[in-house]
């Protein structure tokens, strides 16, 4: 028995939060499915993303649906990266941290890593390592 954990993110607009990633982490999406090609999907959802995944930064996947509720994400979940290259870790913490908030500067730490955390203009709490 053996299973793959994906993060699902539950957003308030998934295609752009999709977009934002691809634009920081380098990735594609690799389908988009809207409610509205669900039968008797109301006008105002037809446009809504009801499931979506995304490849980034390699062969991660995340996987995002537009939430029916406000959404709210906390730090007591975050999403790790960790990365081989240092200019490629650095790059994906600068874009990421655009338009949202620097928690730990992209540093070399004492354990011997280079290690920054972000929260990004979403919410999402990130953590870049280089080993």
């Amino acid at each position: 028995m053996g299973a793959r954990i994906h993060s699902y993110l539950m957003s308030e607009d998934a295609r752009e939060q999709a977009n934002f990633y691809v634009e920081s982490l380098g990735g594609e999406i690799q389908f988009l499915t809207t409610f509205g090609e669900m039968p008797e999907t109301p006008e105002a959802m037809k446009d809504k993303v009801m499931h979506l995944a995304l490849t980034v930064a390699g062969t991660n996947t995340l996987m995002f649906s537009d939430s029916l509720e406000p959404v709210s994400y906390n730090r007591s979940i975050s999403l790790a990266l960790n990365y081989d290259d240092e200019s490629e870790a650095r790059t994906a913490y600068a874009k990421l941290r655009e338009g949202g908030e620097s928690k730990y500067p992209f540093a070399l730490q004492p354990w011997g890593a280079y290690y920054g955390e972000v929260v990004d203009k979403f919410g999402v709490t990130w953590m870049i390592t280089k080993q």
